[in-house]
């Protein structure tokens, strides 16, 4: 892309880099996964999965709606973040248990915070552009993601963090 100078121009910017993003973390939750021994987390990742599949069909709308070229374009700090959850849960992972699973949970919610961060701010974006349907669908998404990230949180204080600290 061009050098950017308007609002819009950013906000379909940020959006091509969100659907990047969103690509990265679900090909990463494919690979972590089934490391996973805790049956409800396991399920959560795949939830999460179909989730992460259809915000970026919204993505996608949203960059077609702008008259804009769909396509993404590549996001840095994804990268970093998957390439540390693999690190910490493939590479150099715990043995296979409670551990794992918390180191899991630990990975899932770095990179979800950082969709979250991403998507409220396009959100805003959106607000300010007075593209309201954007907004409203962007803070939806927000809100899943939340939703998600607080179930994860949930899963690790009731269960997975008291197992693995044994």
């Amino acid at each position: 892309m061009s050098k950017i100078t308007t609002l819009k121009e950013l906000y379909v910017d940020e959006l091509k880099d969100l659907w990047s993003a969103n690509d990265q973390m679900g090909k990463a939750l494919a690979k972590i996964g089934p490391g996973a021994t805790n049956a409800k987390l396991y399920g959560m990742l795949e939830t999460a999965q179909r989730g992460i599949v259809g915000h970026t069909g919204l993505l996608k709308s949203l960059i077609d709606a702008q008259d804009a070229t769909v396509k993404k374009e590549h996001c840095k700090g994804m990268e970093g973040l998957v390439a540390e959850a693999i690190k910490h849960t493939i590479d150099d992972a715990p043995q296979r248990g409670p551990v794992l699973d918390a180191a899991i949970i630990a990975q899932y919610q770095r990179m979800t915070h950082y969709g979250i961060t991403g998507f409220g701010t396009v959100a805003a974006f959106a607000k300010a552009l007075k593209l309201v349907e954007d907004r409203v669908r962007l803070e939806a998404a927000v809100k899943d993601m939340h939703s998600s990230d607080d179930l994860m949180s949930e899963l690790a204080e009731q269960a997975v963090n008291e197992e693995a600290a044994g």
